[in-house]
């Protein structure tokens, strides 16, 4: 658990670094990243999906608020819970149909 979640931190820091890039001007392949990266996490380990968005999602709203007080970057945090929580419903969804 320990290690999925450094790597998850690390996804996120990761995709936060590509979105500040000078140049990036392309929120759709972030938003993308974001949402596929933390429903994997969640889809891996589906008990705690809350976990999954904050690790993934929650570092370009921090850089965003803190850099420049742009608050919008909130809905990379609010795609980051979207995509964790569907991911965990799909894995229990499977699992109750087993």
């Amino acid at each position: 658990m320990a290690g999925l979640l450094v790597l998850a931190v690390l996804s996120g820091l990761a995709i936060t670094w590509l979105d500040n890039r000078q140049g990036w001007d392309d929120t759709g392949i972030t938003a993308g990243l974001i949402l596929l990266t933390s429903g994997g996490f969640a889809a891996l380990r589906p008990a705690r999906p809350w976990l999954w968005a904050v690790a993934v999602g929650g570092w370009i709203p921090l850089l965003g608020i803190a850099s420049s007080e742009n608050y919008g970057s909130l809905l990379a945090l609010a795609l980051s819970f979207l995509g964790a929580y569907s991911g965990a419903l799909v894995v229990r969804t499977i699992r109750l149909f087993r």
